[in-house]
């Protein structure tokens, strides 16, 4: 048996389930050491008490000379446990009760807990001191038990004799990035990664116990440092500040900043890095055993004691000017940030790192490089999936979500005539460098050569857009300082102005982009080319109205027994087409292409129908549920029918080609009366252009005034070859389609109308038992037969929200438009009541409301405009 991909997905995830197993069957409580202890503590949402028990795990050390405020609460930072104080309680001594825990979420403590925050760890580490009967202690943090520390001050400042800071957090502007919401998404992206490859790569247990796991992505995710200025700023207590100057996680800045907050505070700068905890104890133990003894002696500095000037300092508002650079660890973390985000949009990243240059929290250099080489990496990408991917992977994800195959195919010949020119230039177009770089791997180009290219285009673009970020981040800045609020109107206007300038001005530079501005402008003159939401809100008030006059929104839907709700919703077209069994000289030859069918059996009955009904290439596949076009190919080669045919996403009709001219005839009938009438005739026109033998496809269709309003949708379809210049008098069919939203070109075809051409439809209609109201979309090769009832052949039936679509003809007013579709709706109303009078059943409300959820912006049946 072929190894598929599904069965490697469903082997993935069969591992995945026994390695789920294994770590449930695999997690014993954690066995407790000598000396360590055990107490039960209610969970913490913030500050709230939450149903339940979590396990908090502690060591505690008497002291010789117990005392009512001797007692000294060591918190550790994330990840850690209560062994980050190993060597200070060793050289502490006996000179104090000490108590170590593992805060909940770390160590031998309970690991889920619904919050993580340093709010939380300040309520249970109150719940411990209660327990163990301490109305009042000294509290130690290092690291992130600093902002516990501070935490605890700020929930019952009465109980805490004295703080200590040890590389601790503190003031969020000199946290990583500085900025909360910066700093959240940060961690947040680390928390997803940290979380799938835990719960979504089979380890059996082993990541489990990881140091940098989803525990401390949690407990720096659910912080917010925000409040702890405050905390600082109100703070009257002995404090004692130990830092070290090469500290890389807690920039030696915030120690300073927090003793500028809290002036009674004792600082010490040591010329360590962030972990000297963990080596030093003695150097920590003889400063931090002094400092404790003249608090409990009462001569210890409090706010009241610091001279006026020092307290006026610190009440002074922060100067984010003096925030140094990103340095070490922070900086690293930054600049993968950086890096990573180019990825997503190369430009905004740009941008970011330049503010955060202005701003003063990156130095150029990082910033540029990060940049620099996320963007380069992304074009390797790029090149790689074109070389080893091909064009089928535009079709999949993540790719089709950034490059489309038209763009991919322009650049691909641009590609094939000015080759290294275009990598550079397309860095400066935008919207080219994604398509120009996948085209440069499908061609296979020399690795080394292009690789030079990319990194010459990169190395350009990259440093200029940050500096010049960095500039107009610190004329900004300049400005909101001089301005105040103000300045934020200038800045408002400047980014009208630059889109003005980007969507209007730059595209007159060129003649495609003249005539697409011109194009746009055109759609919203011609009401026929409004977007749904603009036409439609009469349309949908009027059908409200009849609604209600008739006491039911959803009588329409018994307008056509034959089709489920009518043809409203959920219709199924080989359904519909095989309805029509009474009639099929006149229905194109067609078969129904499960989705649930195995690739190859697909293949099998597709072929197999083809050759039973001596069908020929072309041949057309389209979705069995579907509207306006989408997902109709006309395959040309079996080639392009094997591959659609493997690629399907749910069920299909595949159909024979009809060519010749297509119309669209609409039919209603009352029920009851022996005759219907032909409501609606569209003759469909698809539109061409004429070759010069000098101007290009591209050049034809936009100087094509005609063509004009909807050449973006000739454009797409046609560009695989827009730069092929025609030979005079050499005629190019623009599109394939019948489907005025794809650029058909609808006209009123009432003058076609004959008793003949009534008399053909009325007799297919009357076979259809259970059909009265719908669209006929028929092709012919011959107008005289079409016109004496014979010589068409039947596409598609579409049911009660078809249109009339000969109100797209341009001569056609908005007023003429709503008038047919008002009495198109009437009818519907009547033929739906008529029936339900009979006996027919009607789509229920709740069923009917959840249908117009599910149809689009306007949540109407409109918004499945039927103009094929």
């Amino acid at each position: 048996m072929r190894l598929r991909p599904r069965h490697l997905v469903a082997g993935y995830f069969l591992l995945l389930l026994a390695s789920h197993l294994i770590r449930i069957c695999n997690s014993p409580v954690t066995a407790l050491g000598p000396g360590v202890q055990e107490i039960s503590v209610r969970p913490l949402k913030g500050t709230e008490l939450q149903n339940g028990a979590k396990r908090l795990v502690f060591e505690e050390t008497p002291s010789e000379t117990p005392s009512d405020g001797g007692s000294v609460l060591l918190l550790h930072g994330s990840p850690g446990t209560k062994h980050d104080f190993h060597q200070v309680r060793a050289a502490l001594g006996n000179r104090f009760h000490l108590i170590v825990p593992d805060l909940p979420g770390f160590g031998a403590s309970s690991r889920e807990i619904p919050d993580f925050s340093i709010r939380s760890h300040a309520g249970y580490a109150f719940q411990l001191l209660d327990q163990l009967g301490v109305d009042k202690a000294h509290v130690v943090g290092f690291s992130m038990g600093g902002g516990v520390a501070l935490e605890m001050a700020a929930q019952a400042p009465e109980r805490i004799a004295s703080i200590s800071m040890i590389s601790a957090i503190g003031v969020q502007e000199l946290e990583l990035l500085g900025d909360y919401h910066l700093n959240h998404l940060l961690h947040g992206l680390q928390l997803a990664a940290l979380w799938l490859l835990r719960e979504g790569v089979p380890h059996m247990g082993y990541l489990d116990s990881m140091v940098l796991g989803v525990p401390y992505a949690r407990n720096f995710f659910d912080t917010d440092q925000r409040p702890l200025r405050g905390v600082l700023k109100n703070y009257s207590g002995p404090m004692l500040i130990l830092h070290g100057r090469q500290d890389s996680l807690v920039p030696v800045a915030a120690a300073l900043e927090h003793h500028r907050l809290v002036p009674q505070s004792e600082l010490h700068l040591l010329d360590r890095n962030h972990f000297f905890v963990f080596r030093e104890g003695d150097l920590i133990a003889d400063t931090l055993s002094r400092f404790l003894t003249e608090v409990e002696a009462g001569s210890a500095q409090l706010r009241t004691d610091v001279p006026e000037p020092l307290q006026v300092q610190s009440r002074a508002p922060f100067d984010a000017s003096g925030i140094p650079p990103l340095q070490g660890l922070a900086l690293i973390l930054a600049m993968l940030t950086l890096a990573s985000a180019t990825l997503i949009s190369e430009d905004l990243t740009c941008i970011s790192a330049g503010l955060m240059v202005a701003l003063g929290r990156i130095s150029f250099g990082p910033a540029a490089l990060a940049c620099f080489l996320g963007i380069y990496f992304g074009d390797l990408m790029l090149y790689g999936a074109g070389r080893y991917l091909g064009r089928p992977a535009l079709k999949r994800r993540p790719l089709s979500w950034f490059l489309r195959t038209e763009d991919v195919e322009r650049s691909s010949r641009w590609f094939a005539r000015r080759g290294p020119a275009m990598i550079l230039a397309s860095r400066f177009l935008p919207g080219t460098r994604l398509a120009t770089y996948f085209a440069a791997g499908l061609f296979k180009t020399r690795f080394w050569r292009f690789s030079f290219y990319f990194l010459l285009a990169a190395a350009i673009w990259t440093p200029a857009l940050v500096a010049l970020s960095a500039w107009a981040g610190a004329e900004t800045q300049r400005y909101l300082e001089k301005f105040g609020r103000l300045a934020w109107l200038a800045v408002l206007a400047a980014a009208v102005v630059v889109l003005i300038f980007t969507r209007l001005i730059v595209p007159c530079f060129s003649f495609r982009g003249r005539r697409l501005l011109l194009s746009r402008f055109h759609r919203w003159r011609r009401w026929e080319y409004w977007p749904r939401w603009l036409f439609y809100p009469p349309v949908v008030a009027w059908v409200l109205w009849l609604g209600i006059k008739r006491r039911n929104l959803a009588l329409f839907t018994a307008a056509n027994p034959a089709m489920p709700h009518g043809g409203f919703i959920g219709e199924s077209k080989s359904g519909i087409l095989n309805g029509l069994k009474e009639s099929q000289e006149f229905v194109a030859a067609h078969t129904f292409i499960s989705f649930s069918m195995p690739p190859d059996q697909r293949i099998r009955h597709a072929l197999r129908f083809m050759a039973t009904k001596g069908l020929s290439y072309p041949v057309v596949l389209k979705p069995d549920q579907g509207e306006r076009g989408f997902g109709v190919k006309i395959l040309k080669t079996r080639k392009l029918l094997l591959e659609g045919l493997q690629e399907l996403r749910s069920d299909h009709i595949l159909q024979e080609y009809v060519s010749g001219k297509e119309f669209g005839v609409f039919y209603v009938r009352i029920p009851g009366q022996p005759r219907g009438h032909i409501f609606s005739i569209t003759e469909k026109r698809l539109p061409q252009v004429v070759g010069d033998g000098v101007r290009t496809l591209e050049h034809l269709i936009l100087s094509n005034d005609e063509l004009l309003p909807m050449a973006p949708a000739y454009l797409r379809q046609q560009a695989s070859d827009l730069d092929h210049i025609l030979e005079r008098g050499e005629v190019r069919q623009v599109i394939d389609l019948g489907t005025h939203s794809r650029g058909a070109i609808f006209l009123d075809g009432q003058k076609l109308h004959t008793p003949d051409l009534a008399a053909a439809f009325e007799g297919i209609s009357a076979r259809f038992k259970g059909f009265y109201f719908g669209r006929y979309d028929v092709r012919t090769s011959s107008l005289a037969s079409f016109q004496k009832g014979s010589g068409f052949q039947i596409l598609e039936l579409n049911g009660v929200t078809s249109e009339a679509t000969h109100i797209y003809d341009p001569a056609t007013s908005l007023l003429q438009a709503y008038r047919v579709l008002f009495r198109q709706w009437e009818l519907a109303f009547e033929v739906g009541e008529t029936n339900a009078g009979r006996g027919a059943a009607i789509t229920p409300v709740g069923k009917f409301a959840l249908f117009l959820l599910m149809a689009s912006p306007l949540a109407t049946p409109f918004s499945r405009k039927k103009t094929e």
